[in-house]
């Protein structure tokens, strides 16, 4: 049976990202990240919203204004993570995020590419490749973490 592009973003095959579910994913992404922004000063709404969201999280987790996920299903965080203002998770990829993690603003997170040869890019195709963050983790503001990467224990 073939795959379903969902199937092939998460398992690092190539995928339209303009396939019908993955739209409809990422834009329950985005209400539930509309819902969030109308609900900033309601904690409780705020864990709900955030536990919808995102693909592991637990009522620890905090996510300041103006954060962005392509999906945010794909995204596993532990124990006492702090997202900064103006963050990006672009998540076709697996993001596994450690206990006791903290990024700084606008930090950006990228598993998504493309094919670094035009006449396959111009397919409009795009490659997820999984990144994962350990515990005890800072990473400073402005950060651009690129897909593929890992990031130790204590960094």
């Amino acid at each position: 049976m073939a795959k379903t592009e969902y199937e092939k973003m998460i398992s690092g095959e190539p995928y339209r990202g303009s396939d019908p579910e993955l739209l409809a994913i990422a834009q329950n992404a985005q209400n539930l990240l509309h819902k969030m922004q109308s609900s900033y000063n309601d904690k409780e709404e705020r864990v709900r919203l955030t536990k919808e969201l995102l693909g592991t999280s637990d009522e620890t987790t905090y996510l300041e204004k103006y954060a962005y996920f392509d999906y945010g299903i794909n995204t596993h965080v532990g124990k006492n993570f702090y997202m900064n203002a103006g963050c990006v998770i672009l998540d076709p990829g697996r993001v596994d995020i450690g206990n006791d993690v903290m990024l700084g603003p606008n930090v950006q997170i990228y598993t998504v590419t493309h094919p670094l040869e035009y006449v396959k890019r111009n397919t409009r195709q795009h490659i997820a490749r999984p990144i994962k963050i350990g515990d005890n983790v800072w990473i400073g503001g402005g950060a651009i973490i690129l897909p593929g990467i890992t990031i130790g224990n204590n960094s």
